[in-house]
């Protein structure tokens, strides 16, 4: 905390054994968990609430005002949870008056230039790989993993374990536990491997797959298949959770990919 070339702001709540490097900036009000560090050249601005354990690279702006013409100057937050690593030149927004915060969880990863814009909401164990570029109002869901250079549309959802290939155009929700690829952005399977590597069972993916099947191999429209999914699946946690994502959808779900 002793850092002579760091300028700490001296009502930000700083835990003692945070370590904050040359040239970086800290405004006020800024909450510092324990165990954080914070690398040079970092601006944490005000509103922000940065858990235990993070690590912050060089060149990251955490907590500058909503890149948004609306915002009126109002209080809100950014929040981070416990043990998030944000890498290099990475910008978080704070949230504006729809909802008062960006909220980002505990154990993510946002490599280095990602931008999540302000009112975003990141699951825990979500991934946001290099140069991804988060729209205003977009959730995402745990363990979800958004591959490099996508672009995600305002007020998308991205859904729980669901993996987004680098470089897509996110403009439909992304259902959970499934894979998205192609252009336009489309389902391409479940992401079975991400599911094994975190304790699904064998019979679990298979009932996934299944739901899937109905919902984009079987000629159904939408409505359709959510009944038949409803009216032959038994009732599980992953099945309600998939019909109760597509029924919430206010963008519409992505299609199905039938391409060669």
């Amino acid at each position: 905390m002793n850092q002579p070339l760091a300028y700490v702001h001296p009502q930000a709540k700083v835990a003692r054994n945070v370590v904050i490097e040359p040239f970086t900036t800290i405004h006020n009000n800024v909450t510092i968990g324990s165990g954080t560090w914070i690398g040079s050249n970092v601006t944490i601005m005000e509103g922000a609430r940065i858990g235990k354990d993070c690590r912050i690279f060089p060149g990251a702006v955490i907590s500058a005002i909503p890149q948004d013409l609306k915002f009126e100057g109002e209080d809100s937050l950014t929040i981070i949870g416990d043990n998030t690593t944000i890498r290099e030149c990475v910008t978080v927004n704070r949230g504006t008056k729809a909802s008062g915060k960006t909220s980002i969880g505990k154990n993510c990863l946002i490599m280095a230039t990602a931008h999540i814009a302000h009112d975003c909401y990141l699951g825990d164990n979500s991934i946001v790989v290099n140069g991804v570029a988060l729209a205003g109002h977009v959730i995402i869901g745990k363990h979800a993993i958004i591959g490099g250079l996508a672009a995600i549309h305002q007020f998308i959802h991205i859904g729980d374990h669901a993996m987004v290939s680098g470089g897509s155009l996110v403009r439909k929700d992304v259902p959970p536990y499934t894979k998205a690829a192609k252009e336009p952005l489309s389902y391409v399977g479940i992401n079975s491997i991400g599911l094994r590597r975190r304790g699904f069972s064998a019979d679990k993916i298979r009932e996934i797959q299944n739901i899937y099947r109905i919902l984009y191999q079987k000629n159904y429209n939408t409505t359709q298949a959510v009944e038949k999914i409803e009216a032959e699946m038994e009732a599980t946690p992953e099945r309600d959770e998939i019909i109760l994502f597509i029924r919430n959808s206010q963008r519409g779900i992505m299609k199905g990919y039938w391409g060669g």
